[in-house]
């Protein structure tokens, strides 16, 4: 493993852990100085909060977000299953 997957999985394991995102299901990619998120969250706090946590545990790295604001909510009208 390299030093940037081993980077990788400690950003994860911070979003996972940290009160504030407790989210299992955004992608972290350690490029160099740059770190990715890719996903989906419920609210635009949440994405924010996710930047936060990165910028606690790895300051240096230059966040790259493109993770998507997916509200969660009851579905519209009804669902027909066949």
């Amino acid at each position: 493993m390299t030093a940037e997957q081993y980077l990788s999985a400690r950003l994860r394991r911070a979003l996972a852990e940290d009160p504030r995102t407790a989210e299992l299901g955004v992608r972290v990619t350690v490029r160099g100085d740059h770190v990715m998120l890719s996903g989906d969250v419920a609210c635009a706090e949440r994405r924010d909060e996710l930047e936060a946590v990165i910028h606690d545990i790895a300051p240096e790295l230059t966040v790259l977000d493109d993770v998507k604001v997916v509200p969660v909510g009851e579905p519209d009208g009804r669902e027909e299953l066949r």
